[in-house]
């Protein structure tokens, strides 16, 4: 994930959509990469992922993540102050897992976009 942002007019049109999508995203919530695809009606998983990653650094980038509920790998630790902070629901990771880092509860913290306004782009 890149820690730069580019002036607004560089950004190609579908990501300045995508992050738009996320800055809609309340705190404490979270939409998958897919969500994020079918709330804009343009794209795939990959292509957001691909946004997130290349501009994602100036935008609540913690409440876009994989549908597992997986933490981002490399930044695991600066997601899950996030989510403590924002108080996302989460799922304590067994003893078992690797790393014994929590998942986002992905059935509680789910965000499907309502509320949202009218002629979303």
């Amino acid at each position: 994930m890149s820690e730069q942002s580019l002036p607004a007019d560089a950004l190609p049109e579908y990501a300045e959509r995508v992050l738009d999508v996320a800055e809609l995203i309340p705190p404490g919530r979270v939409m998958t990469y897919g969500d994020v695809a079918e709330w804009l009606e343009a794209g795939g998983p990959r292509q957001v992922g691909r946004v997130m990653a290349l501009y994602g650094g100036a935008v609540p980038w913690w409440r876009v993540i994989r549908a597992d509920g997986v933490l981002l790998p490399g930044h695991e630790l600066e997601a899950l102050g996030h989510y403590r902070a924002e108080s996302t629901p989460l799922k304590e990771a067994s003893r078992a897992s690797e790393g014994h880092l929590p998942r986002v509860d992905m059935k509680r913290a789910r965000w499907d976009g309502g509320g949202r306004s009218e002629g979303h782009t």
